[in-house]
């Protein structure tokens, strides 16, 4: 029989040749072994309820509805419908309105060649691939849009997005990762900022357009580095700015721009999406007007759903930086790939970008106009380069957010009931970084002549004289 001195001395034992690790994992194990034990002990002694509880519970639990509350006047249950082309003239539930409301820059949706291109590829093609690139994705004419970007971008390779938002969305988390720091434009537009959330690196977001406060930000950056260097060589700097903002409607200074990347040397990121087939002599975007040099910016992405007239989005660059998107540009890699039809509408807009230049000075003429005729709407203010083709107009006599939308809705209602297809921009403004004020969105479109551009001001100035008198 095992006397218990003997048992002490074998524990005895144990302990003496057992190291910290194996005495603490044992502790651990033994201690679990008693929680289970005793968890299960009084797991049994649990009271269990009789059938009139159970019932009188399940009468007075009342569930949780699956969809919230939506008040009456929300924007989605009351939607416009619109019947035929979306061109110049609209057909708004059945008025025909002068249209400034859509992003048609050059009015390529008119096109006939481009409507022609884009019938003859269906009947080819069919409607589309139905996979990502990577799978049975890619056709010809896709690459085929590639190459032409790229020559026409004056860069060595470019990537083709499926769709617009997912472009700057989907290159911006395939280079910055967590641990980078991102110097951002406050006022960047929805889909930059929700690259920046997918990437979880450092977002610091400087005033919009202002070069001295991004420059102190960079001062700051400077100092932290310094006082920690090791961290420092691990951290990667970017920069993101749009070459004109959706949100403003104004151009980012790009030269100085330029010169604080390289001083700071930073890596650069431009979204080119209102700029493209808009800014210089042959559309390229704000390198070209701005005449800096193509190495300056890593990369340009565009959307191909503003001045081109289709759909989808492009990056372009070097093509070390864009083949790295076919393996990490996640709308890239799990995106159906764009539809052939509207890749080559793609394709033939381009052909109208180089066989007809004159176009996009047709458009800054245009844009022109608009800004010259701003000032005469006395109860709004403005915003908007007077090359961009986006304007914003905001109430002169402004109060609390939600009352100028409505206000401003009323005001756009009115417009197209006398023959104006105006609309105030929508924005989600519990997950912007940077909530714009409300406003009344402009757009122009090449094809307005001086009387189009008359006529809309004159609805306008009306119906907001009228609105306002209401209040």
């Amino acid at each position: 029989m095992v006397t218990t001195p003997y048992i002490i001395n074998e524990i005895y034992d144990i302990i003496q040749k057992s190291t910290a690790f194996e005495l603490a994992l044992e502790a651990l194990l033994a201690l679990g072994v008693i929680w289970i034990v005793l968890y299960k002990r009084n797991g049994k002694r649990e009271k269990r309820l009789s059938a009139a509880q159970k019932a009188r519970l399940i009468e007075e639990w009342t569930p949780e509805p699956l969809v919230g509350s939506v008040p009456d006047n929300h924007p989605a249950l009351h939607t416009h419908v619109v019947t035929g082309k979306v061109g110049k003239v609209i057909n708004i539930d059945g008025k025909q309105c002068l249209n400034m409301a859509s992003h048609n820059y050059l009015g390529l949706l008119e096109d006939e060649n481009i409507q022609q291109a884009a019938i003859k590829s269906l009947r080819k093609y069919g409607v589309g691939s139905c996979g990502p690139r990577g799978f049975y994705g890619t056709l010809d004419v896709h690459l085929e849009l590639e190459e032409r970007l790229a020559k026409f971008m004056e860069v060595e390779e470019a990537v083709v997005y499926s769709y617009a938002f997912s472009t700057i969305a989907s290159a911006i988390p395939a280079y910055a990762k967590r641990g980078d720091i991102v110097f951002v434009d406050e006022y960047v537009n929805f889909a930059i900022q929700k690259g920046l959330d997918a990437s979880r690196s450092r977002t610091v977001y400087y005033k919009h357009n202002d070069m001295s406060d991004l420059e102190r930000l960079l001062k700051e950056q400077a100092v932290e580095d310094k006082r920690n260097p090791k961290k420092a060589a691990r951290t990667r700097r970017f920069l993101v700015a749009e070459a004109i903002y959706m949100n403003t409607g104004e151009v980012c200074p790009l030269p100085e721009l330029v010169e604080l990347r390289k001083q700071y040397k930073l890596r650069m990121f431009l979204d080119e999406s209102l700029s493209f087939g808009v800014l210089g002599k042959h559309g390229r975007g704000s390198i070209e007007h701005f005449n800096v040099d193509k190495i300056e910016v890593d990369l340009r992405s565009a959307g191909m759903e503003w001045a081109a007239g289709t759909i989808g989005g492009f990056c372009a660059g070097s093509s070390f930086i864009v083949e790295h998107q076919r393996l990490s540009g996640l709308g890239y890699c799990f995106s159906a790939s764009l539809p052939p039809l509207l890749t080559q509408a793609a394709i033939s807009a381009l052909d109208r970008f180089e066989s007809d230049p004159k176009i996009f000075a047709e458009l800054r003429t245009c844009c022109q106009k608009v800004s010259q005729k701003l000032p005469s709407l006395t109860d709004f203010t403005y915003r908007g380069d007077p090359l961009s083709p986006v304007k914003h107009l905001y109430l002169k006599n402004e109060s609390d957010p939600v009352t100028d939308k409505q206000i401003l809705d009323r005001i756009s209602q009115e417009c197209i009931n006398t023959g104006l297809a105006i609309i105030s921009a929508e924005y989600l403004e519990h997950l912007e970084k940077c909530s714009p004020r409300p406003s009344i969105r402009l757009t122009v479109n090449r094809l307005l002549t001086d009387s189009d551009i008359e006529d809309a001001f004159r609805i306008l100035r009306q119906a907001a004289r009228k609105i306002l008198s209401e209040i």
